[in-house]
């Protein structure tokens, strides 16, 4: 009876049972981290492609669809996965317009703006959030966008 009463009171395995019960919030944290890690790098490389995108854009002799074809070999190039023809990729899905850039003088330039928007899918977290939660997708879209003034020919 000595021995089930000391078993009973002795708190062998508690920090085992304790280590079971945190490792699941631990590791959740820590993907959660990596996830957002990836999240960011795919944002700056869409920031980047965005810009290398516009400066291509206001060059003379540039059609968008070799902005489009350098935007998606700039994020093939940056580890983001392009799914779709590099002439017209489904993710990301790149746009080119021609838009006016008011000056405080009253007169505007014309400029291009180009619009890289990517929609990420979360590798760890999404899943187990998903789990607790039916609405969480686990998708987010990112957009980038860069604006440049056209470049004007100068001379005769």
């Amino acid at each position: 009876m000595t021995s089930l009463r000391q078993r009973v009171a002795s708190e062998r395995g508690a920090e085992l049972i304790e280590f079971a019960l945190i490792v699941p919030m631990l590791l959740l944290v820590m993907l959660g981290i990596a996830d957002f890690g990836f999240m960011f790098q795919r944002y700056e490389v869409l920031t980047n492609a965005a810009r290398e995108g516009a400066r291509i854009a206001v060059l003379p002799g540039y059609s968008d669809a070799d902005v489009i074809t350098r935007v998606t070999g700039f994020l093939s190039a940056g580890g983001v996965p392009v799914t779709g023809a590099a002439a017209s990729p489904t993710n990301p899905v790149v746009t080119v317009t021609n838009v006016s850039v008011a000056l405080p003088v009253g007169t505007a330039l014309q400029a291009k703006r180009v619009q890289v928007t990517f929609t990420h899918s979360y590798m760890f977290i999404g899943p187990i959030a998903g789990m607790f939660s039916g609405t969480f997708n686990g998708t987010v879209p990112i957009t980038a966008r860069a604006v440049m003034r056209n470049e004007i020919q100068s001379g005769p």
